[in-house]
This record gives structure tokens, sequence and C-alpha cells, in this order.
């Protein structure tokens, strides 16, 4: 490998981490797609969520409003009511969650594996 190359691909991972450090986990971009649907309350995207639960929901909203891919807006009451909206930066991940939609399938077809059935 020249000095080129191992500088392209030391850029390459870089980039990578950084990205996967932000989008880490199951649940971020599967969120996010719920977001993209329209607004939500928290118990809304709880179950437009299956198999999260209440804690880790909670932690991943505070980490994608942390890295500015969604607001959270706090009503007054009674009874205080918690809206989280995507913002248009969530729309950025629109083409890596469509990628990463088609690799799955096809990998599902190449393991010969059905999708999961909607909880």
């Amino acid at each position: 490998m020249t000095t080129s190359e191992t500088s392209a691909c030391i850029l390459t991972m870089q980039a990578l981490r950084h990205a996967l450090l932000v989008v880490q986990g199951k649940w971020k971009l599967q969120i996010i797609v719920a977001l993209n649907a329209g607004t939500r309350h928290f118990r809304g995207l709880e179950r437009s969520v299956p198999g999260i639960s209440t804690k880790v929901l909670a932690k991943e909203l505070k980490e994608l409003e942390a890295h500015q891919f969604i607001s959270r807006t706090v009503h007054p009451g009674p009874p205080v009511l918690v809206e989280y909206q995507a913002l248009p930066y969530a729309r950025t991940l629109d083409p890596v969650i469509e990628v990463l939609k088609e690799w799955g399938l096809q990998h599902q077809q190449r393991l010969h594996v059905r999708a999961p059935a909607p909880e």
C-alpha cells in the first residue's frame, strides 16, 4: 500500500468511526424513520419502534437531540406534553437509511431469512 493509499484508508476509517459513533446501535435510525413520518409524542414513538424500552428510547432521544437530528419541545400542562420532531438535518440520513434498507433486504434473501413480522 502506498503512503497516499494508507492516508486515504485512515481518513475513510476515521470518517466511518465518527459516523458510526453518531448513529450507533439498532435504535437511532429506526427512531429517525419514525420521526420522519411526523411529529410524535414519547408514547407514540415507543409504539412506533417495536421492542425499544422506555429507558433506551429516552437515552437515544437525548443523543439524537445532542447531534441536532431532532428537537424536543415541552408544552406546559396540565398535563405537560413533550413533543419530538425530526429536524431537516435528519433528512441527510435518508440516503444512508435507503442503502441500508436495500442491503438488508438483499442480505435476508442471500441467507434465505424471512423478514421479522411487525409487532
